[in-house]
């Protein structure tokens, strides 16, 4: 396969576009950890706290990952490009391909940050199950109960 200086830039604006994507899931989980960190610091009793923690270090791991995984793809798309120019035909091919391999990779790790996202999303909803559980009828109830005896 011949590789001309249109195929690596392809990649340009879709490498670009995940990298904003990425860097806004940063900010966002920071926003997020500052928030529960002042609420630590207040002392304010958060549910799950140690729960979120956890989930949230492995997200923050997990973002520096797609992070530098996107930027090492970048880079050998650029290297690609300078190869074309000094025709440097048969490594072209291996660093461009190491850097859909690196692309691909941090996708699938995007995917797995979604998921631990979803976890986090379901540990918050299973704050508010408890108090379909605890059914609150049944206690205005039973305190109706209480004051006519």
């Amino acid at each position: 396969m011949e590789i001309n200086f249109n195929t690596p830039a392809l990649l340009f604006p879709a490498i670009s576009l995940l990298l904003l994507a990425y860097t806004n899931r940063y900010l966002a989980l920071a926003n997020l950890i500052r928030k529960l960190h002042d609420e630590y610091m207040r002392g304010e009793k958060v549910e799950h706290l140690l729960q979120q923690i956890k989930i949230l270090r492995k997200r923050i791991n997990l973002v520096r990952q797609m992070q530098a995984l996107g930027v090492f793809s970048f880079l050998c798309c650029v290297i690609t490009m300078f190869g074309v120019y000094k025709q440097w035909t048969s490594l072209n091919g291996y660093i461009f391909g190491i850097s859909l391999v690196s692309l691909l990779a941090s996708l699938i790790i995007s995917l797995i940050e979604i998921a631990q996202s979803t976890k986090a999303l379901e540990l918050e909803l299973s704050d508010m199950e408890e108090l379909d559980q605890s059914n609150f009828f049944q206690k205005i109830w039973k305190q109706r109960e209480e004051k006519k005896d």
